[in-house]
């Protein structure tokens, strides 16, 4: 069935359904591009959120970033923002794919459509032309035959006149004639103009019309069918990144296991544990009996306790919150110029002698202070030292071994500096072409003296670190030989290169470094990574990858999306991060 068989005679439905179709089609374009711009908008939102509360760059040294609840979080940021980047996927692809290519396709559509529309107005204007010649001449021949027959009559009247001339007969007899002919002419034309309508009438509804549409039949059916691909990539662009979203997912419900509980509490003993010793039990101080004693002899010195504990902040109670101290200053009224204390078992002085209870209550006020001070007191504002003497005893052995590990790291780079410097002056000796080597003596004597300072620093933690009780075998370095000018014995103190024996200066600060520094060594793979779909590294800076290779991770995802990869062979580049499953080395 056609309709060109079965709707032969419904030209306006046959034109107002394929307009509607066409419609259908503009309607579900739009509805996708708004589509698009909630996914768009969507992802913007979630990317702003992750952004609003991730942490920033400069702040990771911060000491809740040790703990795993705030790491999950972190990761839960980091999938959203790869959630995020999936959310766009979806809104490019379906405006790709569905927007561009329907629109495109409509357009044809629209403007095969009108020239069918053409082709059946033109078929319908030439019949209409033919019927209306058809009717003209069928109208000439009912007028000449009337007016035939009407001549015939007359004719045969003027015959049958006796009055009648014989001219006048003969004359109406060739009047009726003439109009005979006439007519017959007319009828033959009449006759002719049928048939040809005939003809045109039955090429119009039974080839023209039927063809034209078919045409239109199978456009509507193109459309319909193109329209239902459309339907389906709306479904089939959302499901071809649900793999990945999917990641994402689990990504989340596995930075919420990663969670810790007990590390973390572990974790806040070791950033905040102080290292003193609880308080013991405060003394009773008789003041009662301190009348009769000197005061060298007495109670009334500074108690045994928590003052004690804390170093420079002796003169401040160490309480576990904060509260106020129910004396009032009137209690303890001061008293100017205090007696001066009397020796040992000695006589009181005059003054004690003629006052001891002013005196007592003097001491009394100098040891117990009217507001009684917090934590938060004590850490108010302390006097930062270089020594870090202002910390509590286990933090400040922590802090000084940090600092002689940044210091190591100073010292050895400065060596291999001054390795290299003495490199390249060699280089110059011999080649003199390549540049002077005078031109290096500068260079060579600041690093020394750079070498010699922080040697200097080198010692004076290494000394703080054993007083405040740390461990030496924390840090990771070997004692090594200088010459008088603080450089490496490689170099003499103006730059020129010495034949003595000694120490390979590659071997500086750290035991474990190579003697060959020949070659920049490639950074060290901090994990691996699995491919978990195809990657074409077509982008500058990126690496082709496939699904299942496994790649060595040089570089963590900074925030981005992406991560810095090794191939076996050397090859490095970026890859997606959310297209890979990540295993760092711990």
């Amino acid at each position: 069935m056609d309709w060109g068989t079965e709707l032969w005679d419904q030209y306006d439905i046959i034109e107002k359904h394929t307009q509607s179709g066409l419609e259908l089609v503009e309607k579900y374009v739009k509805f996708v591009k708004e589509r698009t711009e909630i996914e768009q908008n969507y992802a913007k939102q979630l990317r702003n959120l992750s952004k609003k509360y991730n942490l920033k760059r400069s702040s990771k040294d911060e000491p809740e970033c040790r703990l795993s609840s705030y790491q999950s979080f972190l990761d839960i940021l980091n999938e959203m923002n790869d959630y995020a980047g999936q959310r766009e996927l979806i809104a490019e692809n379906m405006m790709m794919s569905i927007c561009i290519d329907l629109t495109k396709y409509l357009q044809e559509l629209k403007q095969e459509r009108k020239t069918y529309l053409m082709e059946a107005k033109k078929a319908q204007q030439s019949l209409e032309s033919t019927y209306k010649q058809l009717d003209s001449s069928k109208k000439r021949f009912e007028r000449e035959w009337r007016e035939a027959e009407r001549a015939a009559q007359y004719a045969e009247k003027t015959d049958q006149d006796i009055n009648a001339t014989k001219a006048d007969v003969e004359k109406a007899k060739q009047q009726a004639h003439m109009r005979a002919h006439v007519a017959e002419e007319c009828k033959n034309d009449y006759a002719a103009q049928l048939q040809k309508y005939n003809k045109e009438q039955n090429q119009f509804y039974f080839t023209d019309m039927p063809l034209i549409f078919n045409k239109l039949q199978d456009l509507d059916e193109r459309r319909v069918r193109k329209l239902a691909q459309g339907y389906i990539l709306f479904s089939d662009t959302e499901k071809h990144v649900m793999p990945i979203i999917g990641k994402c997912l689990e990504g989340i419900t596995k930075a919420g296991t990663n969670v810790n509980e007990r590390n973390d509490s572990m974790v806040v003993i070791e950033q905040n544990k102080s290292g003193f010793e609880r308080p013991g039990d405060v003394e009773f101080e008789d003041y009662s009996q301190g009348i009769n004693r000197a005061s060298s002899d007495s109670s009334l010195g500074t108690p045994k306790g928590p003052m004690d504990l804390l170093g420079k902040n002796r003169s401040k109670n160490f309480w576990l919150f904060s509260k106020r101290s129910k004396l009032s200053p009137s209690t303890l009224p001061p008293f100017s110029t205090p007696p001066a204390p009397s020796p040992a078992n000695g006589p009181p002085s005059p003054k004690f002698g003629r006052d001891p209870l002013s005196y007592c209550l003097k001491e009394i006020n100098k040891t117990v202070k009217p507001r009684i001070s917090s934590f938060r007191t004590l850490r108010r504002s302390p006097t930062v030292t270089e020594d870090f003497a202002h910390l509590p005893p286990e933090q400040r052995r922590k802090r000084l071994q940090q600092k002689l590990e940044e210091i190591c790291k100073e010292l050895q780079k400065e060596v291999d500096q001054s390795e290299a410097l003495g490199k390249m002056k060699d280089v110059y000796e011999k080649n003199p072409q390549m540049g002077d080597p005078a031109s290096l003596a500068s260079q060579i004597s600041q690093t020394s003296q750079n070498i010699e300072r922080l040697r200097g620093e080198l010692s004076k933690y290494e000394t703080w670190l054993a007083e405040a009780g740390g461990r030496g075998d924390t840090l990771r370095y070997k004692t090594h030989t200088f010459n008088n000018n603080g450089a490496h014995d490689v170099h003499s103190p103006d730059g020129a290169h010495s034949d003595e024996s000694t120490p390979d200066p590659s071997q500086a600060i750290y035991a474990e470094f190579d003697d060959d520094f020949e070659d920049e060594e490639l950074t060290a793979p901090i994990g691996q990574c699995t491919a978990m779909y195809n990657f074409p590294g077509a982008s500058e800076g990126t690496i082709s990858m496939q699904e299942g290779e496994v790649l060595a991770v040089v570089e963590e995802d900074k925030g981005d999306g992406w991560t810095r990869v090794r191939r076996n062979n050397g090859d490095e580049g970026y890859i997606p991060t959310s297209y890979v499953t990540i295993s760092l080395n711990k």
